[in-house]
């Protein structure tokens, strides 16, 4: 798939949203990707994540074991590429701020992880939800999203593997163009609900 249909993917369930939003990052823009309309669909969310799951076959020379996702975004889609690929797939939840592997999950040295998120903005929570991978002693070998909305700037520290590579504009808080400024911002994501 290529960008377009995967934007098309997202337009069809009426989740390519326009506005003015606050990012999980913090950040603002006029563009939101709700991808719970998308993974709303099965089928949907099965076609793109087998899009996915053949890139990350033909990108990673070392095949992972296992998939990681960063509850809650992840979780949809890292199921959905563990089935795929023919892999377990766990995920990891906020705990006390950080994030940590809970429900009798483990990973170990013997594990190669391959980290599935639904969309990357700065890589904040990618690189949070590796940390916590890391300190298991497993290697991650890759990240995998849908779609990464920073145009290939995100830096997640390991390789990034995106079905959809898009640049939409966003801006800090204090820095708002004149016509983002004058509607009024809704934060959709997940980052802020409490345990």
């Amino acid at each position: 798939m290529n960008k377009d249909e995967v934007l098309d993917e997202f337009r069809a369930a009426g989740a390519l949203k326009e506005g003015h939003f606050i990012l999980s990052s913090g950040l603002r823009s006029p563009v939101f990707l709700m991808k719970a309309l998308v993974f709303a669909d099965a089928r949907r969310t099965e076609k793109l994540c087998a899009a996915l799951a053949d890139k990350v076959r033909g990108e990673l020379s070392d095949q992972p074991t296992i998939v990681v996702s960063p509850a809650v975004g992840g979780i949809v889609p890292g199921y959905e590429m563990g089935r795929q690929m023919g892999l377990p797939a766990i995920y990891v939840e906020r705990e006390e701020g950080e994030f940590r592997l809970r429900r009798g999950f483990e990973l170990g040295p013997e594990d190669k992880v391959l980290v599935v998120e639904d969309i990357v903005t700065t890589g904040l929570s990618s690189r949070e939800c590796i940390d916590a991978i890391k300190a298991t002693g497993a290697t991650v070998l890759a990240e995998a999203c849908l779609v990464d909305r920073s145009g290939g700037e995100a830096d997640v520290g390991v390789p990034l593997i995106s079905l959809a590579q898009v640049k939409f504009p966003a801006y800090a808080p204090d820095d708002l163009p004149p016509e983002l400024a004058a509607i009024p911002a809704t934060k959709p994501g997940s980052r802020g609900l409490k345990a």
